[in-house]
């Protein structure tokens, strides 16, 4: 071990000598400048008190003998002797440091925050078994339930019950295909022990679900094929989150009983942690239900037995060698085989455009993508503005750099002139540059953590246990070093070779005769860039700032403001048919009678709640239709006092009344946009239709009110009739369709509007609702604003950010354009000190700094206005009634940064003007 120690005891010798030879390098410099300011002072010219304080230090031997020795050193040693040089040197100038690390910390932090959310969404494959074999049938994001033709391109990607087993008894291509629910649903659990009802996410799934995936449960046991019959005991699997979260890892609940909709349920076995299902999604399933619990669950109205509702995915896993291609060809094939066996199809000329019909396979590792294709286009923009602003923050360090390594030209030159090496030169401020960003990358990880978890909060404000991590992984982290490390060589390798490249005569000279210099040009094209991408961040600012405002503050068709809306669950609460009307009329009474409540109502969805129903509209004497655009038309299931609660203006006819009862002719309301649809130019009250061939007359139209838009902010308001509460249409005796009309009496969404103050509502209406009901809990009391706001979280966060990121790039951008004059002032005293000898005025003086900066700000925006016009084409599926090359957003964008950059130019321009000429010829 005696070499060992003789190793470390060597290098600790050269590390210990390093730092005394980095002293002296200090001292030798510190003290030329000390005596060249006390020799100016006395009288000297500039070269004068250079040369008499070279001659008057007495230890330039020493100082050159350590740097021959220097020379020989190993590379390690040398690179550590390095690093400590650079932390003395950064230490020494703590208002560059602190500036240089903040900015890099923004620039780094931004991009590795928005690298986090696009790995965590768009890029993370499931935790499942060999995630690169499972394969969707279909590519499409439809959801949740359709009949007939999937779409006018015949590309299918949602399927019914009959099809999914077609598929799976045509294609041994899979080692398992399983089929899992397009949406979701929401579903009240309870009790357990003493724990509340509660409302849970649900999703079902095949039983062989947890197979075609390769997921084993964490505790007790997953489904499998035989719970997926009809008539198995019902069973359920918990997700881990929910487990621990909602039933605080309870092991008793393992083979317990619970109760969904007052259906028993045995909880069956836990899923593993980290396990979030098929998808990624804000809100993941609780539990998952095996797809012949829907019958239990939804009776007569389920749509596993209704063999052309397509209400499914299908997920499977290839066994190897399958071509692809052949197998795609071969379902579609059984996809159109299939669709010739029904009339839902075939009539009306449909069976021409079964020919078209086809599915396409999609890779699945990362899960269907329905969260992907929603915020992919977001994400990707998010990508460019954060790169444009890690290039700005680039740009002004390297700005920085440059305007350093011209301050210490002098001290560079001293130092080659005493012995130093170009090499030892170089490698000591590129050392310095890069450890700068690795401290800005470090300061940046801080940034991204905290604007990951903002970002996710402002994108999904109601998620539940997201699968999204908030911090950055390891990629993410080695994105990040890697990022901090290029940026530290690459824009600090030019400032290193220009100063290695100060020549050891111009010890002897002053710096200020040179007015012009290479290093200026750079630090001046750096700022023209600078100014360039600024302008195309500002311009995004007013783009999507401008679009958000133009969707918040469209005319929806309702009054949203004074008005609160809360749900229940009925049918998780055991509540029947009969039991509906008193309790409808109860809960109006009571709200109503609340002090500052001017009434109450009940619908089944609400406007921009985000859900819908929707039906084919067939008049009397026409035909049905097969493709579904031409007669679709949205419902709703509406109590009386809803169009009165939203401030709705029935336009024409009558709205509901206490006479529209069961007994009553069934009656609806239309919108207008309904009139202009289905009955154009004819007077619309009196008139009848259906949604059957069969019943074609079943409902008559009573009144006509005014157009608001009920699910699609982006959207026009689309055809729409409301039907009253307590009207059941019994005439059709299928079991199917009286399932569906059953179902659609429970009306679980309230809205409450106010005439006047009524201070802690909701207190008062959970007080009163438990006075009606103590077993029929309340969810989500929320102001109605804040349902219409929930429709714009990811324009909000994008509009956000860029108006963060175009403000970061402002202040980056004035802040170098600022440096530049400064420098562009210090360089050129001695000529401003003659122009102001021979008579230049100070306004004179001000305007030739003020031009200099002018022509910089002309030039970025030159480079920069194109760039804008592209990136508002980028963003034109993201804008909302303004055109991504709006004249008026790039005018303000222009005038915000010229303002800005006059400011930022005028402060060095008035310091020039305020020169003393004496003094500025004297330093000559």
């Amino acid at each position: 071990m005696n070499w060992l120690r003789e190793l470390l005891n060597r290098c600790t010798a050269f590390l210990r000598r390093g730092k005394l030879d980095d002293d002296l390098d200090q001292e030798v410099e510190s003290h030329i400048e000390l005596a060249i300011d006390e020799n100016m002072r006395r009288g000297m010219t500039c070269e004068q008190a250079r040369i008499a304080a070279l001659r008057g230090f007495g230890g330039l031997t020493q100082v050159k003998e350590s740097y021959r020795a220097q020379r020989g050193l190993p590379f390690f040693i040398g690179l550590g002797r390095d690093l400590g040089y650079a932390f003395r040197r950064l230490r020494a100038s703590p208002g560059f440091t602190l500036v240089a690390i903040v900015t890099l910390a923004l620039g780094i932090g931004a991009n590795t925050a928005i690298f986090t959310l696009v790995e965590g969404i768009l890029l993370r494959s499931l935790p499942v078994a060999d995630p690169s074999r499972l394969v969707r049938i279909g590519d499409g994001n439809s959801c949740c339930y359709n009949s007939g033709f999937e779409s006018k391109s015949g590309d299918f990607d949602l399927f019914s019950y009959d099809l999914y087993k077609q598929f799976r008894q045509a294609a041994p291509e899979f080692e398992q295909l399983a089929a899992v629910q397009a949406g979701g649903d929401g579903y009240t659990i309870g009790p357990h022990g003493s724990a509340p009802p509660r409302p849970l996410r649900t999703e079902f799934v095949s039983g062989n679900y947890f197979a075609t995936l390769g997921v084993n449960a964490y505790a007790g046991r997953v489904f499998g094929e035989d719970d997926d019959r009809a008539g198995a005991p019902p069973v359920l699997v918990l997700s881990y989150q929910s487990w621990q979260g909602e039933f605080a890892h309870d092991p008793a609940l393992i083979g317990a009983v619970v109760y969904i909709q007052n259906h028993p349920f045995t909880v069956a076995g836990v899923a593993p942690p980290g396990f979030f299902g098929d998808r990624i999604l804000p809100i993941t399933p609780d539990f998952w239900l095996p797809l012949s619990a829907e019958v239990e669950l939804n009776g007569a109205n389920a749509a596993l037995t209704e063999r052309e509702t397509a209400w499914l995915y299908a997920l499977g896993r290839l066994r190897p060698g399958v071509n692809e291609a052949a197998l795609q060809a071969k379902l579609s094939a059984v996809l159109r085989q299939w669709m010739l066996q029904w009339p839902d199809f075939t009539r009306n000329d449909g069976a021409a455009a079964i020919p078209r019909q086809h599915v396409v396979l999609a890779p699945a590792g990362g899960g269907i993508q329905r969260l992907q294709k929603q915020t992919g286009d977001s994400l990707r923009l998010l990508m460019i503005l954060s790169s444009v602003v890690l290039l700005i923050s680039c740009a002004n360090i390297a700005t920085l750099l440059l305007a350093r390594s011209t301050a210490q030209r002098t001290g560079v030159a001293v130092r080659m002139a005493l012995g130093a090496a170009r090499p030892r030169i170089i490698r000591q401020i590129l050392t310095e540059s890069v450890l700068l960003s690795i401290l800005g990358g470090i300061a940046g990880l801080a940034v991204a953590w905290f604007g990951c978890r903002a970002i996710l909060a402002l994108a999904f404000p109601v998620a539940h246990n997201m699968p999204v991590q908030a911090h950055p992984s390891w990629p993410v982290l080695g994105f990040a070093f890697l990022v901090s490390l290029l940026t530290g060589i690459v824009f600090g390798a030019a400032p290193a070779w220009a100063s290695s490249h100060a020549e050891p005569a111009e010890v002897l000279r002053c710096a200020n005769k040179v007015s012009r210099d290479r290093g200026s040009l750079s630090q001046r094209m750096l700022v023209i860039v600078q100014l360039a991408m600024s302008i195309v961040l500002l311009a995004g600012t007013f783009l999507m700032t401008k679009s958000l405002a133009n969707l918040e503050h469209q005319n929806f068709g309702i009054e949203t403001a004074e008005r609160y809306t809360f749900s229940i669950d009925l049918q998780g609460a055991g509540y029947t048919l009969d039991r509906l009307p008193g309790f409808y009329r109860q809960v109006e009474e009571r709200l109503g009678a609340i002090p500052g409540v001017a009434q109450a109502s009940f619908a089944r969805y609400i406007p921009l709640g985000g859900n819908q129903w929707g039906t084919c509209i067939i008049l009397p004497g026409q035909p049905e239709q097969t493709f579904g655009e031409k007669c679709f038309s949205d419902w709703d299931r509406v109590s009386a006092q809803f169009l009165n609660s939203l401030a709705v203006p029935v336009i024409r006819g009558r709205g509901f009344t206490s006479q529209d009862n069961a007994s009553s002719v069934p009656v609806v309301l239309v919108n207008q946009a309904f009139v202009n649809k289905f009955f154009p130019g004819v007077d619309p009250i009196g008139q009848h239709f259906g949604t059957t061939s069969k019943y074609s007359d079943a409902f008559e139209i009573a009144g006509v009110f005014a157009d608001f838009i009920l699910v699609n902010p982006r959207e026009k308001a689309r055809p729409l009739f409301l039907r009253p509460m307590p009207q059941r249409f019994t005439a059709n005796a299928e079991q199917t369709a009286l399932a569906a009309e059953n179902s659609s009496m429970f009306l679980d969404q309230v809205i409450v509007s106010l005439a006047g103050p009524s201070p802690d509502l909701e207190t008062v209406v959970r007080k009163t609702m438990a006075g009606i009901d103590p077993a029929l809990p309340v969810f989500r009391f929320t102001p109605y604003d804040a349902v219409v706001a929930g429709n714009f979280n990811q324009e909000r966060l994008i509009a956000r950010l860029t108006s963060a990121f175009g403000l970061l790039a402002l202040i980056l951008a004035c802040v170098g354009l600022y440096g530049v004059m400064s420098y562009f002032v210090a360089r050129r005293t001695s000529e401003i000190g003659i122009r102001m000898a021979i008579g230049a005025s100070r306004s004179l003086i001000v305007r030739l700094v003020l031009r200099g900066a002018l022509l910089q700000l002309v030039a970025g925006l030159a480079l920069g206005i194109p760039a804008s016009l592209l990136l508002g084409r980028l963003m034109k599926s993201l804008l909302f009634h303004i055109s991504g090359s709006d004249p008026l957003a790039l005018a303000a964008a222009a005038l915000v940064l010229a303002a800005c950059a006059a400011v930022a130019a005028l402060v060095p321009a008035l310091r020039a003007a305020s020169l003393d000429p004496v003094r500025a010829l004297r330093a000559e």
